[in-house]
Protein backbone atom coordinates (compact mmCIF):
# COMPACT_ATOMS: atom_id res chain seq x y z
CA UNK A 1 0.00 0.00 0.00
CA UNK A 2 2.87 2.35 0.84
CA UNK A 3 4.60 1.93 -2.53
CA UNK A 4 1.56 3.02 -4.64
CA UNK A 5 1.13 6.04 -2.35
CA UNK A 6 4.77 7.05 -2.81
CA UNK A 7 4.53 6.56 -6.57
CA UNK A 8 1.38 8.68 -6.68
CA UNK A 9 3.03 11.37 -4.56
CA UNK A 10 6.04 11.44 -6.85
CA UNK A 11 3.81 11.76 -9.92
CA UNK A 12 2.04 14.73 -8.35
CA UNK A 13 5.38 16.38 -7.48
CA UNK A 14 6.71 15.67 -10.98
CA UNK A 15 3.61 17.20 -12.57
CA UNK A 16 4.00 20.32 -10.43
CA UNK A 17 7.60 20.58 -11.62
CA UNK A 18 6.42 20.23 -15.22
CA UNK A 19 3.98 23.11 -14.69
CA UNK A 20 6.80 25.17 -13.17
CA UNK A 21 9.07 24.42 -16.14
CA UNK A 22 6.42 25.30 -18.69
CA UNK A 23 5.59 28.56 -16.91
CA UNK A 24 9.14 29.67 -16.15
CA UNK A 25 11.37 27.80 -18.60
CA UNK A 26 13.51 30.05 -20.78
CA UNK A 27 15.30 27.75 -23.22
CA UNK A 28 13.21 24.98 -24.85
CA UNK A 29 16.22 22.62 -25.00
CA UNK A 30 16.92 23.11 -21.30
CA UNK A 31 13.25 22.65 -20.42
CA UNK A 32 13.09 19.42 -22.43
CA UNK A 33 16.26 18.12 -20.75
CA UNK A 34 14.76 18.67 -17.28
CA UNK A 35 11.49 17.02 -18.29
CA UNK A 36 13.41 13.95 -19.46
CA UNK A 37 15.44 13.87 -16.24
CA UNK A 38 12.35 14.13 -14.02
CA UNK A 39 10.50 11.27 -15.75
CA UNK A 40 13.39 8.95 -16.63
CA UNK A 41 15.38 9.22 -13.36
CA UNK A 42 12.83 8.82 -10.56
CA UNK A 43 13.51 10.83 -7.39
CA UNK A 44 17.07 11.75 -8.45
CA UNK A 45 15.78 13.72 -11.44
CA UNK A 46 13.41 15.69 -9.23
CA UNK A 47 16.13 16.39 -6.65
CA UNK A 48 18.50 17.59 -9.36
CA UNK A 49 15.82 19.93 -10.66
CA UNK A 50 15.24 21.37 -7.18
CA UNK A 51 18.98 21.90 -6.75
CA UNK A 52 19.92 23.18 -10.19
CA UNK A 53 16.92 23.72 -12.40
CA UNK A 54 14.57 26.29 -10.90
CA UNK A 55 14.41 29.84 -12.19
CA UNK A 56 15.61 32.02 -9.30
CA UNK A 57 14.68 35.24 -11.06
CA UNK A 58 11.09 34.60 -10.01
CA UNK A 59 11.86 33.18 -6.58
CA UNK A 60 10.81 34.88 -3.36
CA UNK A 61 14.04 33.67 -1.80
CA UNK A 62 15.78 36.68 -3.34
CA UNK A 63 13.02 39.20 -2.69
CA UNK A 64 14.99 40.99 0.03
CA UNK A 65 17.50 42.32 -2.46
CA UNK A 66 14.69 43.42 -4.78
CA UNK A 67 13.25 45.46 -1.89
CA UNK A 68 16.57 47.20 -1.37
CA UNK A 69 18.60 47.68 -4.52
CA UNK A 70 20.81 50.72 -3.96
CA UNK A 71 21.85 50.80 -7.62
CA UNK A 72 18.31 51.94 -8.47
CA UNK A 73 18.82 55.09 -6.46
CA UNK A 74 21.91 56.39 -8.23
CA UNK A 75 21.93 59.82 -9.79
CA UNK A 76 25.36 59.83 -11.34
CA UNK A 77 26.43 61.84 -14.34
CA UNK A 78 27.33 59.78 -17.38
CA UNK A 79 30.55 60.23 -19.30
CA UNK A 80 31.54 58.84 -22.67
CA UNK A 81 34.27 56.25 -23.06
CA UNK A 82 36.74 56.77 -25.88
CA UNK A 83 35.91 53.61 -27.80
CA UNK A 84 34.64 52.96 -31.32
CA UNK A 85 30.98 53.39 -32.19
CA UNK A 86 30.27 49.65 -32.51
CA UNK A 87 31.44 49.12 -28.93
CA UNK A 88 29.48 52.00 -27.45
CA UNK A 89 26.44 49.74 -27.50
CA UNK A 90 28.18 47.56 -24.89
CA UNK A 91 28.28 50.46 -22.44
CA UNK A 92 24.58 51.12 -23.10
CA UNK A 93 23.74 47.44 -22.56
CA UNK A 94 25.54 47.38 -19.21
CA UNK A 95 23.94 50.63 -18.09
CA UNK A 96 20.45 49.37 -19.00
CA UNK A 97 20.83 45.95 -17.36
CA UNK A 98 23.04 46.80 -14.37
CA UNK A 99 22.25 50.50 -13.84
CA UNK A 100 25.96 51.23 -13.77
CA UNK A 101 26.97 53.95 -16.24
CA UNK A 102 30.49 54.65 -17.43
CA UNK A 103 32.51 56.61 -14.88
CA UNK A 104 35.64 58.52 -15.90
CA UNK A 105 36.99 60.16 -12.75
CA UNK A 106 38.97 57.12 -11.64
CA UNK A 107 42.54 56.05 -11.05
CA UNK A 108 43.11 52.37 -11.76
CA UNK A 109 45.99 50.05 -10.84
CA UNK A 110 46.39 46.56 -12.27
CA UNK A 111 47.53 44.03 -9.66
CA UNK A 112 48.95 40.65 -10.62
CA UNK A 113 49.18 37.64 -8.30
CA UNK A 114 48.84 37.43 -4.55
CA UNK A 115 51.98 39.13 -3.21
CA UNK A 116 51.45 42.45 -5.04
CA UNK A 117 47.71 42.40 -4.46
CA UNK A 118 47.81 41.82 -0.71
CA UNK A 119 50.63 44.32 -0.20
CA UNK A 120 48.41 46.95 -1.82
CA UNK A 121 45.33 45.82 0.12
CA UNK A 122 47.00 45.92 3.54
CA UNK A 123 48.56 49.31 2.78
CA UNK A 124 45.10 50.70 1.95
CA UNK A 125 43.45 49.07 5.00
CA UNK A 126 45.90 50.86 7.30
CA UNK A 127 44.59 54.20 5.97
CA UNK A 128 40.94 53.44 6.81
CA UNK A 129 39.22 56.18 8.82
CA UNK A 130 35.48 55.40 8.58
CA UNK A 131 34.63 51.93 7.30
CA UNK A 132 36.03 48.74 5.80
CA UNK A 133 33.71 46.51 3.78
CA UNK A 134 34.88 43.09 2.63
CA UNK A 135 33.07 40.30 0.83
CA UNK A 136 34.64 37.09 -0.40
CA UNK A 137 33.61 33.79 -1.88
CA UNK A 138 36.52 32.03 -0.18
CA UNK A 139 37.76 33.31 3.17
CA UNK A 140 40.02 30.72 4.79
CA UNK A 141 41.94 30.48 8.04
CA UNK A 142 45.64 31.07 7.62
CA UNK A 143 48.38 33.69 7.47
CA UNK A 144 46.30 36.20 5.51
CA UNK A 145 43.22 35.78 7.71
CA UNK A 146 45.30 36.24 10.86
CA UNK A 147 46.93 39.37 9.48
CA UNK A 148 43.51 40.77 8.58
CA UNK A 149 42.33 40.03 12.12
CA UNK A 150 45.19 42.13 13.51
CA UNK A 151 44.30 45.03 11.20
CA UNK A 152 40.60 44.76 12.07
CA UNK A 153 41.34 44.86 15.79
CA UNK A 154 43.39 48.04 15.44
CA UNK A 155 40.85 49.71 13.19
CA UNK A 156 37.83 48.88 15.33
CA UNK A 157 39.72 50.41 18.27
CA UNK A 158 40.00 53.56 16.11
CA UNK A 159 36.18 53.58 15.65
CA UNK A 160 36.34 52.26 12.10
CA UNK A 161 33.29 50.13 11.21
CA UNK A 162 34.35 46.76 9.78
CA UNK A 163 31.84 44.53 7.97
CA UNK A 164 32.75 41.11 6.57
CA UNK A 165 30.44 39.17 4.25
CA UNK A 166 31.47 35.64 3.28
CA UNK A 167 29.81 32.92 1.22
CA UNK A 168 28.26 30.03 3.13
CA UNK A 169 29.70 27.34 0.85
CA UNK A 170 32.92 28.88 -0.47
CA UNK A 171 34.00 29.80 3.08
CA UNK A 172 32.57 26.70 4.75
CA UNK A 173 35.98 25.82 6.23
CA UNK A 174 36.27 29.15 8.07
CA UNK A 175 36.61 28.12 11.71
CA UNK A 176 34.16 28.99 14.48
CA UNK A 177 37.16 30.07 16.54
CA UNK A 178 38.07 32.72 13.96
CA UNK A 179 34.46 33.93 13.67
CA UNK A 180 34.20 34.15 17.44
CA UNK A 181 37.37 36.25 17.54
CA UNK A 182 35.93 38.60 14.88
CA UNK A 183 32.81 39.08 17.01
CA UNK A 184 34.88 39.70 20.14
CA UNK A 185 36.83 42.54 18.57
CA UNK A 186 33.68 44.14 17.13
CA UNK A 187 33.68 43.11 13.47
CA UNK A 188 30.19 42.77 11.99
CA UNK A 189 29.86 39.53 10.02
CA UNK A 190 27.22 38.00 7.77
CA UNK A 191 27.09 34.70 5.93
CA UNK A 192 25.63 34.61 2.43
CA UNK A 193 23.08 31.77 2.06
CA UNK A 194 24.52 29.64 4.87
CA UNK A 195 24.74 25.87 4.68
CA UNK A 196 21.53 25.06 6.55
CA UNK A 197 19.20 22.11 6.12
CA UNK A 198 16.10 24.24 5.73
CA UNK A 199 17.58 26.16 2.79
CA UNK A 200 19.96 23.50 1.49
CA UNK A 201 17.96 22.49 -1.59
CA UNK A 202 16.93 26.02 -2.50
CA UNK A 203 20.25 27.79 -1.93
CA UNK A 204 23.07 25.30 -2.57
CA UNK A 205 23.50 26.19 -6.25
CA UNK A 206 23.43 29.97 -5.87
CA UNK A 207 26.65 31.37 -4.47
CA UNK A 208 28.15 34.81 -3.99
CA UNK A 209 31.36 34.57 -6.01
CA UNK A 210 32.31 38.24 -5.62
CA UNK A 211 35.57 39.51 -4.13
CA UNK A 212 35.24 43.13 -3.02
CA UNK A 213 36.98 45.42 -0.55
CA UNK A 214 35.85 49.01 -0.07
CA UNK A 215 37.65 51.42 2.25
CA UNK A 216 35.91 54.70 3.21
CA UNK A 217 34.09 54.69 -0.15
CA UNK A 218 37.40 55.99 -1.50
CA UNK A 219 39.47 52.93 -2.40
CA UNK A 220 38.14 49.67 -3.81
CA UNK A 221 39.57 46.30 -4.77
CA UNK A 222 37.98 43.60 -6.90
CA UNK A 223 39.08 40.77 -9.15
CA UNK A 224 39.71 37.04 -8.92
CA UNK A 225 41.79 36.77 -5.73
CA UNK A 226 40.26 35.22 -2.58
CA UNK A 227 41.52 35.29 1.00
CA UNK A 228 43.55 32.09 0.81
CA UNK A 229 47.20 31.36 1.57
CA UNK A 230 47.58 29.49 -1.72
CA UNK A 231 48.04 32.90 -3.32
CA UNK A 232 51.21 33.28 -1.26
CA UNK A 233 52.49 29.70 -0.89
CA UNK A 234 51.07 28.06 -4.00
CA UNK A 235 49.13 24.84 -4.33
CA UNK A 236 50.74 21.43 -3.69
CA UNK A 237 49.17 19.94 -6.82
CA UNK A 238 48.96 22.89 -9.21
CA UNK A 239 51.91 25.04 -8.16
CA UNK A 240 51.88 28.84 -8.07
CA UNK A 241 48.41 30.39 -8.16
CA UNK A 242 48.20 33.22 -10.72
CA UNK A 243 45.40 35.79 -10.73
CA UNK A 244 44.46 39.36 -11.66
CA UNK A 245 43.02 42.05 -9.40
CA UNK A 246 42.25 45.77 -9.58
CA UNK A 247 42.70 48.70 -7.25
CA UNK A 248 40.22 51.49 -8.00
CA UNK A 249 40.25 55.02 -6.63
CA UNK A 250 37.52 57.43 -7.65
CA UNK A 251 33.80 57.58 -8.30
CA UNK A 252 33.51 53.93 -9.41
CA UNK A 253 34.28 52.83 -5.84
CA UNK A 254 30.82 54.06 -4.86
CA UNK A 255 29.33 51.44 -7.18
CA UNK A 256 31.41 48.69 -5.60
CA UNK A 257 30.21 49.82 -2.19
CA UNK A 258 26.59 49.79 -3.33
CA UNK A 259 26.99 46.22 -4.53
CA UNK A 260 28.35 45.28 -1.11
CA UNK A 261 25.56 47.10 0.71
CA UNK A 262 22.89 45.31 -1.36
CA UNK A 263 24.49 41.92 -0.69
CA UNK A 264 24.90 42.77 2.98
CA UNK A 265 21.18 43.48 3.24
CA UNK A 266 20.31 40.25 1.46
CA UNK A 267 22.50 38.24 3.86
CA UNK A 268 21.85 40.08 7.13
CA UNK A 269 18.60 42.02 6.56
CA UNK A 270 20.42 45.04 8.01
CA UNK A 271 20.38 48.25 5.98
CA UNK A 272 23.43 50.45 5.60
CA UNK A 273 22.79 54.08 4.73
CA UNK A 274 24.69 54.38 1.46
CA UNK A 275 23.68 58.06 1.21
CA UNK A 276 25.88 58.80 4.21
CA UNK A 277 29.02 57.88 2.24
CA UNK A 278 30.86 60.63 0.40
CA UNK A 279 31.57 59.98 -3.30
CA UNK A 280 35.22 60.58 -4.07
CA UNK A 281 36.31 61.53 -7.58
CA UNK A 282 39.71 61.67 -9.17
CA UNK A 283 40.73 65.32 -9.67
CA UNK A 284 40.76 64.93 -13.45
CA UNK A 285 39.48 62.54 -16.07
CA UNK A 286 41.30 59.24 -15.77
CA UNK A 287 40.32 55.67 -16.54
CA UNK A 288 36.86 55.03 -17.98
CA UNK A 289 35.20 51.92 -16.62
CA UNK A 290 31.94 50.23 -15.72
CA UNK A 291 31.21 47.89 -12.83
CA UNK A 292 29.07 44.93 -13.92
CA UNK A 293 27.29 43.09 -11.08
CA UNK A 294 25.22 40.06 -12.01
CA UNK A 295 23.23 37.41 -10.19
CA UNK A 296 20.33 34.96 -10.36
CA UNK A 297 17.91 37.69 -9.28
CA UNK A 298 18.60 39.92 -12.31
CA UNK A 299 15.87 40.46 -14.85
CA UNK A 300 18.29 39.47 -17.64
CA UNK A 301 21.38 37.27 -18.05
CA UNK A 302 23.57 40.32 -17.47
CA UNK A 303 27.04 38.73 -17.58
CA UNK A 304 26.22 36.45 -20.49
CA UNK A 305 24.91 39.39 -22.49
CA UNK A 306 27.98 41.50 -21.69
CA UNK A 307 30.44 38.76 -22.68
CA UNK A 308 28.38 37.92 -25.76
CA UNK A 309 28.42 41.56 -26.88
CA UNK A 310 32.18 41.91 -26.47
CA UNK A 311 32.80 38.76 -28.49
CA UNK A 312 30.47 39.92 -31.26
CA UNK A 313 32.06 43.39 -31.34
CA UNK A 314 35.60 42.07 -31.90
CA UNK A 315 37.14 43.15 -35.19
CA UNK A 316 40.89 42.57 -34.75
CA UNK A 317 41.48 40.31 -31.79
CA UNK A 318 39.78 38.66 -28.83
CA UNK A 319 42.04 37.26 -26.11
CA UNK A 320 40.60 35.32 -23.18
CA UNK A 321 42.19 34.12 -19.95
CA UNK A 322 39.89 31.96 -17.88
CA UNK A 323 40.29 28.69 -15.97
CA UNK A 324 36.72 27.48 -16.48
CA UNK A 325 35.58 27.98 -20.07
CA UNK A 326 32.49 25.82 -20.48
CA UNK A 327 30.50 27.87 -22.99
CA UNK A 328 26.78 27.58 -23.52
CA UNK A 329 25.48 27.46 -27.08
CA UNK A 330 25.28 31.26 -27.51
CA UNK A 331 28.82 31.94 -26.25
CA UNK A 332 30.27 29.03 -28.23
CA UNK A 333 28.64 30.19 -31.46
CA UNK A 334 29.82 33.76 -30.83
CA UNK A 335 33.43 32.58 -30.39
CA UNK A 336 33.28 30.37 -33.47
CA UNK A 337 31.65 33.11 -35.56
CA UNK A 338 34.31 35.63 -34.52
CA UNK A 339 37.14 33.27 -35.47
CA UNK A 340 35.57 32.33 -38.81
CA UNK A 341 35.12 36.05 -39.52
CA UNK A 342 38.88 36.60 -39.38
CA UNK A 343 39.20 37.79 -35.77
CA UNK A 344 42.34 36.56 -33.98
CA UNK A 345 40.70 34.56 -31.19
CA UNK A 346 43.00 33.07 -28.57
CA UNK A 347 42.21 31.26 -25.33
CA UNK A 348 44.80 30.99 -22.55
CA UNK A 349 44.16 28.58 -19.70
CA UNK A 350 46.02 26.26 -17.38
CA UNK A 351 47.18 22.91 -18.65
CA UNK A 352 45.14 21.36 -15.82
CA UNK A 353 42.44 22.54 -13.42
CA UNK A 354 41.79 21.93 -9.74
CA UNK A 355 38.74 19.71 -10.48
CA UNK A 356 39.19 16.72 -12.83
CA UNK A 357 35.57 16.54 -14.00
CA UNK A 358 35.68 20.24 -14.87
CA UNK A 359 38.99 19.69 -16.69
CA UNK A 360 37.36 17.02 -18.88
CA UNK A 361 34.44 19.33 -19.62
CA UNK A 362 36.70 22.26 -20.51
CA UNK A 363 38.66 20.05 -22.93
CA UNK A 364 35.47 18.73 -24.51
CA UNK A 365 35.16 22.03 -26.41
CA UNK A 366 38.73 22.12 -27.76
CA UNK A 367 37.76 20.29 -30.94
CA UNK A 368 35.11 22.91 -31.80
CA UNK A 369 37.56 25.75 -31.10
CA UNK A 370 40.32 24.27 -33.25
CA UNK A 371 37.99 23.49 -36.14
CA UNK A 372 37.00 27.18 -36.24
CA UNK A 373 40.61 28.37 -36.08
CA UNK A 374 40.67 29.42 -32.42
CA UNK A 375 44.15 29.08 -30.92
CA UNK A 376 44.41 27.37 -27.52
CA UNK A 377 47.35 28.01 -25.18
CA UNK A 378 47.92 25.73 -22.19
CA UNK A 379 49.87 27.42 -19.41
CA UNK A 380 51.81 24.95 -17.26
CA UNK A 381 53.72 27.22 -14.86
CA UNK A 382 51.15 27.01 -12.08
CA UNK A 383 47.40 27.60 -12.14
CA UNK A 384 45.84 30.55 -14.00
CA UNK A 385 42.78 31.70 -12.07
CA UNK A 386 42.35 35.09 -13.83
CA UNK A 387 39.07 35.98 -15.52
CA UNK A 388 40.17 38.35 -18.28
CA UNK A 389 38.85 39.26 -21.73
CA UNK A 390 40.68 41.68 -24.05
CA UNK A 391 39.24 43.12 -27.24
CA UNK A 392 40.78 45.32 -29.96
CA UNK A 393 42.88 47.53 -27.61
CA UNK A 394 39.58 49.06 -26.48
CA UNK A 395 38.03 46.86 -23.79
CA UNK A 396 39.58 44.94 -20.92
CA UNK A 397 37.31 42.87 -18.68
CA UNK A 398 38.70 41.84 -15.27
CA UNK A 399 36.77 40.30 -12.41
CA UNK A 400 35.22 37.18 -10.93
CA UNK A 401 33.06 35.70 -13.70
CA UNK A 402 34.05 32.51 -15.47
CA UNK A 403 32.75 31.53 -18.90
CA UNK A 404 30.46 28.81 -17.64
CA UNK A 405 26.79 28.40 -16.82
CA UNK A 406 27.41 28.81 -13.09
CA UNK A 407 28.97 32.28 -13.45
CA UNK A 408 26.73 33.44 -16.28
CA UNK A 409 23.41 32.48 -14.70
CA UNK A 410 23.68 31.19 -11.13
CA UNK A 411 26.39 32.98 -9.14
CA UNK A 412 26.57 36.54 -7.92
CA UNK A 413 29.52 37.99 -9.82
CA UNK A 414 31.28 41.34 -10.29
CA UNK A 415 33.24 42.22 -13.40
CA UNK A 416 34.97 45.49 -14.31
CA UNK A 417 34.88 46.60 -17.95
CA UNK A 418 37.74 49.04 -18.57
CA UNK A 419 37.80 51.29 -21.64
CA UNK A 420 41.43 52.34 -21.75
CA UNK A 421 43.80 51.73 -24.67
CA UNK A 422 46.99 51.92 -22.57
CA UNK A 423 45.76 49.30 -20.09
CA UNK A 424 44.52 47.06 -22.91
CA UNK A 425 47.88 47.20 -24.68
CA UNK A 426 49.75 46.44 -21.46
CA UNK A 427 47.51 43.47 -20.72
CA UNK A 428 47.77 42.27 -24.32
CA UNK A 429 51.57 42.34 -24.04
CA UNK A 430 51.41 40.27 -20.83
CA UNK A 431 48.98 37.87 -22.50
CA UNK A 432 51.28 37.31 -25.49
CA UNK A 433 54.28 36.75 -23.20
CA UNK A 434 52.31 34.08 -21.31
CA UNK A 435 51.35 32.50 -24.64
CA UNK A 436 55.04 32.21 -25.56
CA UNK A 437 55.58 30.18 -22.38
CA UNK A 438 52.61 27.92 -23.06
CA UNK A 439 51.85 24.82 -25.10
CA UNK A 440 49.93 25.88 -28.21
CA UNK A 441 47.19 23.80 -29.82
CA UNK A 442 46.28 24.69 -33.40
CA UNK A 443 46.15 21.33 -35.22
CA UNK A 444 42.50 20.30 -35.46
CA UNK A 445 43.19 17.03 -37.30
CA UNK A 446 45.76 15.94 -34.74
CA UNK A 447 43.54 16.75 -31.77
CA UNK A 448 40.62 14.93 -33.36
CA UNK A 449 42.69 11.71 -33.21
CA UNK A 450 43.12 11.77 -29.42
CA UNK A 451 42.43 8.42 -27.64
CA UNK A 452 38.78 7.33 -27.55
CA UNK A 453 38.90 6.97 -23.76
CA UNK A 454 39.59 10.72 -23.49
CA UNK A 455 36.77 11.47 -25.91
CA UNK A 456 34.45 9.33 -23.81
CA UNK A 457 35.39 11.05 -20.54
CA UNK A 458 35.07 14.50 -22.13
CA UNK A 459 31.74 13.60 -23.73
CA UNK A 460 30.38 12.42 -20.38
CA UNK A 461 31.57 15.59 -18.66
CA UNK A 462 30.05 17.72 -21.42
CA UNK A 463 26.62 16.28 -20.61
CA UNK A 464 27.00 17.75 -17.13
CA UNK A 465 28.19 21.15 -18.38
CA UNK A 466 24.96 22.98 -17.35
CA UNK A 467 25.67 21.94 -13.75
CA UNK A 468 29.41 22.66 -13.59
Amino acid sequence: MLIPILIGLYIIIALLMVVSLLLNGVRPSKTLAWLLAIFTIPVAGALLYILFGRNRRKSKMFSLKNQFNPLDELENAHCHSEISANKQKITSLINNTSKCPVTCLNDLELLKDGKNTFESIFEALEEAKEHIHLQYYIFEDGILADKLLEVFERKVAENVTVRLLYDGIGSYSLSKKYLKRLKQIGVETAQFLPFKFGRFLSALNYRNHRKIIVIDNKVGFTGGINISDKYLKGDPALGKWHDTHLKIEGEAVDYLNRIFVGDWYLASENKVDIAAFKVYKAPQKGTSLQIVPSGPDDDFDVMEQAYFSIINSAEKYLYIVNPYIIPNHAILQALITAALSGVDVRILMSSSTDIKLVDWCVRAYYESYLKAGIKIYLYDDGFLHSKVMLCDDEIASIGTANLDNRSLQQNYEAQVFVYDAALCKRMKSDFLKDCEKSIVLTDYEKYKKRPWIKKLAQGFAKLLSPLL
